[in-house]
């Protein structure tokens, strides 16, 4: 379902009229169908690791209700801050631009420095800085170590992603 089906489809009074939230879960105020649901936490978590459900055939993920519960509108992005895709907080939910999304990422498994934005090129013998901003990858410098590299990395995200940076 696309963001602008969801966003016409769930509105703030359905989801009010369906649930309630509590400590960063939430809840199915009744039944739905045959299931007994009521006071029960709403959804599971998909392979992608977010909190989702199904309400009359239609998907829906958890976080975006509970943003729109709090604030009364269903943003395109909505980014959790902590990157644990488990943790709908209220706190923890904030709106953001798919490119500030995306600079809060956790750090990618096929990294091999350890360390977001630096990477070891062989042919140099040395350590390159890159930083993603406004969807295009800058290339930062070379550097003789991998912690200056990282130092340098930190400094430009501070600088450019400001509250959305994300060191690891």
């Amino acid at each position: 379902m696309s963001y602008e089906q969801a966003k016409e489809w769930m509105t703030k009074e359905l989801a009010e009229s369906l649930f309630y939230y509590k400590d960063g879960i939430l809840y199915w105020k009744n039944n739905q169908g045959t299931y007994p649901t009521k006071d029960k936490p709403v959804g599971s978590i998909t392979k992608a690791g977010y909190f989702e459900s199904r309400l009359k055939g239609k998907s829906f993920k958890v976080h975006r209700v509970i943003f729109l519960l709090k604030h009364g509108y269903m943003p395109k992005v909505i980014d959790h801050i902590d990157g644990n895709r488990t943790n709908n907080e209220i706190s923890n939910l904030r709106e953001a631009t798919f490119s500030q999304n995306k600079v809060n990422q956790k750090i990618y498994s096929s990294n091999t420095s350890g360390l977001k934005g630096v990477f070891f090129k062989k042919a140099t013998q040395k350590w390159n800085a890159q930083i993603n901003f406004d969807g295009k990858r800058k290339h930062l410098g070379t550097f003789q170590t991998k912690e200056l590299a990282a130092e340098f990395v930190d400094l430009a995200r501070q600088m450019l992603h400001k509250e959305f940076a994300r060191a690891a």
